[in-house]
């Protein structure tokens, strides 16, 4: 019999979130377009408050097992709702000044935030889906927010036709898991693999991962990550190479370690290729891109190629160094965006990496800041992405895949050259015509330079709080 008292209490943050949701759309609904700032506001301190819940809630079971809150759940969703709450506040000013803004956008993002917050308490298949499904469905909408752009529409439809495909893959995989196993929880799905290893159970696995797959944009799975980052509003995209990627990889971590840690040596195999491919193709492919937003789809699908090494290694070291690399891959990522935000010509946004081009000469500390950031993400030492691919190699070369990491820090090599070449334009090359960036919005700017910030210097002194944390939580999964 369940309990339902002390599950909603387990359940707080996203029982906090589904009705401060609730309310806000009949706040938007009575007050209309007008009341956006104040829906957004409201969305932000929503998500901050769901932060906190989580981190200071209780550890259990709910609903039979199929929520669980340990210390990973919780990490994850602190990263999930306060990267949320930022994309919320870059997209306000950027949907008011381009005459899109309604209230919707930022009550779709808390609804995504509660299915990203169940995709990391999952405790089995069914309540996996839903969270899946429930943040899937907001982010379809998100993708075509802006409606009188066709690029808008057509991302957004072929991310749903796309995901709809993934989703099918997904349940496929775990009707097959079902089957076999006799069970959609994850402990006894383990309990079962464990004894009965077989081939039906593994090739379920198999569908599983792919499904998976597709949620954090990872080669071959990678397909609509392009196109769709290309065509969804900036912020939009801000908010897609974030928080679900977040969501997603805690997932993967616990229906793979935590339903199938005996069978690692099977799904290891699976995870490894996926992460080579996704350096290829993500190193290669970014070569020959013109579209910024285009190029960092690219560099996504490489980076989430590191992160599945991470969880390759099938060791709570490699969880830790996923968390690690995740985190910092995020505070990246948002940095990025929020320059690219904060860039315009005569009201035109700059989109094409030809138009950086002399950014030092009108923008000295904005080139300075998107400089940072760049050679963080391609992990110049001693900045955030060096130290996140610092841990994620170790990780796997000390679990034996250390041909696999040398690999990976090959395409890292191959990748450096966009992001070489996106400094090169800011500072040694002539703008294309003098026509100054307009003036930069101040929530663009600030989150850019404080993510650029945290970048280096002030990663040093992150790491000394962000290590023990994530090891916490990579030390405490499974203990809900």
């Amino acid at each position: 019999m369940i309990d339902l008292s002390s599950a909603l209490h387990l359940a707080a943050s996203e029982a906090t979130l589904a009705v401060g949701a609730l309310v806000l759309l009949m706040v938007g609904a009575f007050a209309g377009d007008k009341s956006t700032r104040l829906v957004s506001l409201l969305s932000v301190l929503l998500l901050i408050a769901g932060s906190v819940i989580a981190m200071t809630g209780p550890w259990g079971q709910a609903f039979n097992g199929a929520y669980v809150a340990d210390p990973l759940a919780i990490y994850g969703k602190s990263v999930i709702y306060l990267s949320a709450a930022v994309a919320i506040i870059l997209g306000d000013g950027w949907m008011r000044r381009t005459r899109i803004a309604k209230t919707e956008y930022p009550i779709l993002i808390v609804l995504a935030a509660v299915g990203m917050g169940m995709m990391a308490s999952s405790g089995d298949l069914i309540s996996m889906y839903v969270g899946i499904e429930l943040h899937s469905l907001a982010l379809y909408v998100l993708a075509a927010f802006h409606r009188d752009d066709a690029k808008a529409s057509e991302a957004g439809l072929k991310y749903f036709v796309l995901g709809a495909l993934s989703s099918g893959l997904l349940l496929y995989g775990a009707s097959l898991i079902y089957g076999f196993a006799g069970s959609m929880r994850f402990d006894e799905i383990a309990a079962f693999a464990a004894d009965n290893p077989g081939p039906g159970l593994i090739f379920g696995l198999v569908f599983l991962i792919c499904g998976l797959a597709f949620k954090v944009s990872a080669a071959p799975f990678h397909m609509w990550t392009p196109d769709v980052y290309e065509g969804a509003p900036t912020p939009v995209v801000a908010l897609f190479a974030t928080a679900p990627k977040m969501a997603a990889m805690v997932l993967i971590a616990r229906a793979l370690e935590g339903g199938f840690g005996e069978a690692h040596a099977q799904w290891s195999q699976v995870l490894v290729a996926i992460s080579l491919i996704s350096f290829a193709v993500g190193a290669f492919g970014g070569l020959a891109q013109k579209d910024i937003q285009r190029l960092l789809a690219y560099s996504s699908i490489a980076n989430i190629g590191y992160a599945l090494l991470g969880l390759a290694a099938g060791t709570s070291a490699g969880l830790q160094a996923m968390l690690i690399f995740m985190t910092l891959y995020v505070i990246d990522q948002l940095g990025f965006f929020a320059i690219l935000l904060s860039l315009s010509r005569s009201g035109r946004p700059i989109r094409r990496i030809q138009d950086l081009a002399g950014l030092k000469k009108d923008r000295p500390l904005t080139a300075v800041a998107l400089t940072v950031l760049s050679l963080s993400v391609l992990g110049m030492p001693p900045l955030s992405g060096f130290w996140a691919k610092y841990y994620v190699f170790g990780a796997a070369a000390n679990a034996g895949l250390w041909i696999v990491a040398a690999i990976g820090l090959v395409a890292s090599v191959v990748a450096a050259f966009y992001y070489l070449r996106i400094i090169k334009l800011m500072w040694f090359d002539a703008p294309a015509d003098e026509v100054p960036t307009d003036k930069a919005p101040v929530e663009a700017k600030w989150i850019g330079w404080a993510s650029a910030a945290f970048a280096f210097p002030l990663v040093i002194v992150g790491l000394t709080w962000l290590e023990p944390l994530t090891r916490a939580a990579a030390v405490g999964f499974g203990n809900g």
